[in-house]
């Protein structure tokens, strides 16, 4: 990365982040061709929901023949961690139209969020909505692509797990956490390390105790406010 916020600096930053949204995109579309979603379904649900593990959800639930309020607010609670996402990038697009704000909260992922973190630390603590933009969209086209071609292999393909598709998520988010770490100078090392470690032992606390539905929301909220008091503490 550099502190370029332009639209082919936006595409070389996304580029490496698009074989997660393959891999993911791919297992999607061969589980719900695997339902009984046919090709158009499995286009429309990464057209207008748009969020992987709601629609790994959504296809689930409406295999089983679930009412639709059950399935909109399990939607809803997987990613209400979008809202928290929203409100710490608002800052940064408040010169920008309301019309502008819209377009890049409803295209925001959980990557597209993550680059933007990182790419702070590059910007002087500056984002536009030229960069931010083209992220968004580049990962719009590339989770709906991708979610297409699944379906089309579907019919050859039944279980993708066993190809390790559903690890591809993970690694590119262990990629982008450890960009993070390497390219921040403004908090300890040591202060970004027992964060994570402590996030973990949330994580691995919460599958036990909270349901996974709102556990994201749970572990982030304790994590930022343990990372403050610990920021005070040590700085």
């Amino acid at each position: 990365m550099d502190n370029k916020l332009d639209v082919k600096t936006a595409i070389k930053d996304t580029l490496p982040t698009i074989f997660g949204y393959i891999g993911i995109g791919l297992a999607f579309g061969i589980i719900a061709k695997s339902a009984g979603f046919n090709i158009f379904l499995v286009a429309a649900m990464s057209l207008f929901i748009y969020a992987g593990s709601a629609q790994f959800i959504t296809v689930s639930m409406l295999s089983v023949g679930s009412p639709i309020f059950p399935i909109v607010m399990a939607t809803f609670l997987v990613n209400s961690r979008m809202i928290l996402m929203s409100m710490t990038l608002a800052p940064y697009f408040r010169n920008y139209s309301m019309l502008k704000n819209i377009s890049i909260g409803t295209l925001l992922t959980d990557e597209s969020f993550a680059l933007g973190m990182n790419k702070l630390n590059y910007t002087n603590g500056r984002l536009s909505y030229e960069w931010f933009n083209v992220v968004n969209a580049i990962s719009y086209f590339t989770w709906i692509g991708a979610s297409i071609v699944g379906a089309v292999l579907g019919d050859f393909i039944k279980n993708p797990y066993s190809l390790g598709l559903d690890f591809a998520l993970v690694a590119m988010f262990i990629g982008l956490l450890y960009l993070q770490i390497v390219s921040d100078f403004s908090i300890k090392k040591k202060v970004q390390i027992l964060v994570i470690l402590f996030t973990l032992i949330c994580i691995y606390l919460g599958m036990i105790f909270i349901p996974s539905s709102i556990l994201v929301i749970v572990v982030t909220i304790l994590g930022c406010g343990f990372g403050v008091i610990l920021k005070n503490v040590l700085h």
